[in-house]
């Protein structure tokens, strides 16, 4: 195996986490890729890769060499396409993260027309609600709501996403329909655990266009969005979450919106992606169908509207 190809399976090895995986994906036996990183460590004179009989982590020298790795590949790869006809399809293989319930509801009802469309393109699918570095992830671009990337990445924005506040009839039956903010003392939330921060995310409102937020009491917490949105089902308590989140749920009646005049800010959706990779024809495609498919799905002018003092219908991804 040569130079390049051995970057391109300690990569491979540095991202999965596993010889067994990386070497399926470049079709290698598992004993020749162990041999080939074992020939890269010894050309080197430093050991890249800690070993246990579970895992395979990166060592400090191994974090430098992995990240030089992805700037030398993906330099070739734009070299090697830099004479491509402009009217060539994308190809190759796109790593791509969504957040789940996004990508379940929207997302992937409407990849068979992308592939379709770029037959070329191998597209890997990360739909873990779990934080993740894009870049020492190996991931080429990533769908986000609301948190903006960091300084290392891109952030191509998308629209927003308006919010609403929901409960289910059982529990407003029992406790009853709160009115304004300052009623919501007297009732219970579901508490979600961000992910991202391990903190439980505030209740929160606009109102005369500022963002307040409230602490609300609950019987149960929890660190997933299904799980968020079920206990609500079960009369636990009022949740904030995006509207297309419980589409199905408000059309069914299981769950009923309270508190119309007093949303919280809509969130920021957008498309992330290293500034190293910024030139990729698969994430150019990726981007331009993203927009296109959320496009019908979202409404620009999603804040002033919710900041109004009357109820306002919000926007349903479907």
């Amino acid at each position: 195996m040569d130079r390049i190809q051995a970057m391109q399976l300690f990569v491979r090895v540095s991202e999965y986490g596993s010889f067994t995986r990386a070497a399926d994906a470049m079709r290698i036996s598992r004993p020749a890729a162990s041999i080939t990183i074992q020939q890269l460590e010894d050309r080197l004179g430093t050991r890249l890769l800690s070993r246990t009989t579970r895992h395979v982590e990166l060592t400090p020298d191994g974090l430098a060499y992995y990240e030089r790795c992805q700037r030398l590949l993906s330099d070739l790869e734009e070299a090697d396409t830099l004479f491509r006809q402009a009217d060539a399809p994308p190809h190759g293989q796109l790593r791509v993260k969504v957040p789940g319930r996004l990508g379940r509801r929207v997302l992937l009802p409407a990849l068979p027309e992308f592939l379709t469309r770029y037959p070329e393109i191998d597209l890997e699918l990360d739909m873990l609600d779990r934080p993740l570095d894009l870049i020492h992830a190996g991931i080429d671009c990533a769908l986000r709501i609301g948190a903006p990337c960091d300084d290392r990445l891109m952030d191509r924005p998308i629209g927003l996403l308006a919010q609403g506040n929901y409960a289910s009839p059982r529990y407003l039956s029992r406790y009853g329909t709160p009115r304004e903010p300052a009623d919501l003392s007297r009732h219970l939330a579901v508490r979600y655990l961000q992910p991202a921060t391990g903190k439980v995310r505030e209740w929160e409102y606009l109102e005369n266009g500022e963002c307040r937020t409230l602490v609300l009491q609950g019987p149960v917490t929890v660190n997933h969005i299904d799980a968020y949105i079920d206990c609500a089902r079960a009369g636990l308590g009022l949740i904030q979450v995006p509207v297309h989140d419980v589409a199905d749920y408000l059309d069914s009646g299981e769950l009923v919106e309270i508190l119309p005049r007093w949303r919280a800010a809509p969130l920021p959706l957008s498309l992330c992606y290293s500034y190293r990779r910024h030139l990729s024809r698969r994430i150019q495609a990726f981007a331009s169908w993203i927009e296109e498919l959320f496009a019908p799905r979202l409404r620009a002018l999603a804040t002033p509207a919710l900041a109004t003092s009357s109820p306002t219908p919000a926007p349903v991804l479907r």
